[in-house]
């Protein structure tokens, strides 16, 4: 790569010298510095005149120092005469708020395009953005990245009979991420949807029986389903804290609302016919549910939830896949479902980004319900963090990003790396 300089920011050196590797170059002289007030310095320590310029820079924990620093590098690079500055972003910072959710909110995802694209960068290149419609909040080009050929490669790799595995999804926002990797392994998908369950407003059926798609007269049912889906079987469970109980289990904050007066049991009654009314294919006030965003919110403290699996993981491997793992509350309800009331042998849980915030790597390790936990290294993870976790498996996915600069810089089509194939 002949006229270009790599920048590796403080957010992710690691990922920063494995691109440069790959690459075959050395780093960029550039000095990194706060002051004593907290303002973050940057000074480039070579020419970069008429040169490509690529800033690696991640998400990570300490995403607000990391951003401004991206930030201000790009504003050096441009200073500097740079004839074209590229942003590396594995992890796209605020990619989870990339709608307003709550009235008088904030779509920040779009606020961070506009700094990006006003401090001076050209191009963009990123890995599974959280909704890939943010594309469009750029003015610039953009690389969305996808994960998917690895993780495939990997899941083909080491685990067994995948031929058998079902790839789940564990909210409907992520089943069209879900079946481009069944499709790509030709292999069975599943879904779970996990609702608020309301007092009187719907009944559990965990022990219902058996609903195929063949049953009746309605032939064309399987006709209109994606390939690989088999709607063979609906199975649903009481959550409650995160955890599948059994129907018996009586929730203390549910039984504290029984006993309280009867005005409020009318209002609960009141609202539990709004919810289930807005539960179907449109809201209460009109306009139709976001099946995207359904599993961002936070969850309310010992609230019980109705999760629901449809399609079949008997005796089989599940493997739940996602974006990014931030809580674990979902993904251990989603694994202890397939485990305990459906009947898989094993849970995988992979993702693209492992952001693990919190206690959820150590939540998530404690649960017996899952086998093995597989992300990249998109996001940060410290070595001592990896070595205090067995089920942790950290995949590499410098080579793709590499890749794409390479070809970027040279001016050739970067296609083949959203293709599966050719990588299987």
């Amino acid at each position: 790569m002949r006229r270009s300089k790599v920048f590796v920011g403080t957010s992710h050196p690691e990922l920063g010298r494995l691109i440069c590797d790959r690459l075959g170059v050395p780093e960029g002289k550039c000095t990194l510095a706060k002051f004593a007030n907290g303002e973050t310095s940057v000074a480039i320590g070579e020419s970069i005149r008429d040169e490509d310029c690529y800033i690696v820079q991640s998400g990570s924990t300490r995403i607000n120092d990391h951003l401004m620093e991206l930030l201000i590098m790009i504003s050096a690079c441009r200073g500097g005469s740079a004839n074209k500055i590229t942003a590396v972003v594995p992890y796209f910072p605020y990619s989870k708020q990339s709608k307003m959710k709550k009235h008088r909110g904030a779509i920040t995802a779009r606020m961070i395009a506009n700094l990006l694209t006003m401090a001076g960068a050209d191009h963009v290149i990123t890995m599974d953005l959280h909704a890939s419609q943010m594309q469009g909040f750029f003015t610039k080009p953009v690389d969305n990245l996808h994960a998917g050929p690895t993780l495939a490669r990997w899941i083909k790799l080491n685990i067994p009979e995948w031929q058998d595995a079902v790839v789940v999804s564990k909210n409907p926002g992520g089943t069209k991420r879900v079946t481009a990797l069944a499709d790509a392994l030709k292999i069975n998908f599943a879904m779970i949807n996990t609702d608020r369950r309301r007092r009187n407003a719907f009944p559990i059926s965990r022990a219902s029986p058996t609903i195929r798609a063949d049953d009746g007269d309605d032939d064309d049912i399987d006709e209109e389903l994606p390939n690989h889906m088999t709607m063979s079987e609906i199975r649903s469970a009481r959550v409650v804290q995160g955890h599948v109980v059994d129907d018996d289990y009586i929730n203390p904050i549910e039984e504290t609302d029984c006993n309280s007066s009867h005005g409020s049991q009318e209002n609960d009654f009141m609202y539990s016919s709004i919810y289930s009314v807005a539960s179907q294919h449109e809201h209460a006030l009109g306009g139709t549910i976001d099946a995207t965003g359904s599993d961002d919110e936070e969850e309310e403290p010992h609230s019980e939830r109705l999760i629901t699996l449809v399609g079949d993981v008997k005796d089989r491997t599940a493997i739940i896949v996602d974006d990014m793992i931030d809580r674990p509350t979902s993904f251990i309800a989603a694994a202890e479902h397939c485990r305990m009331n459906c009947g898989a042998k094993q849970v995988y849980v992979i993702a693209t980004h492992g952001v693990f915030g919190d206690d959820c790597l150590e939540e998530m390790e404690a649960s017996k319900c899952i086998d093995r936990i597989v992300v990249t290294n998109t996001f940060p993870i410290t070595p001592e963090t990896r070595a205090r976790s067995e089920k942790l498996t950290v995949i590499d996915i410098s080579a793709i990003l590499a890749e794409c600069m390479r070809r970027n810089h040279y001016g050739e089509s970067i296609s083949a790396l959203f293709d599966l194939l050719p990588i299987l």
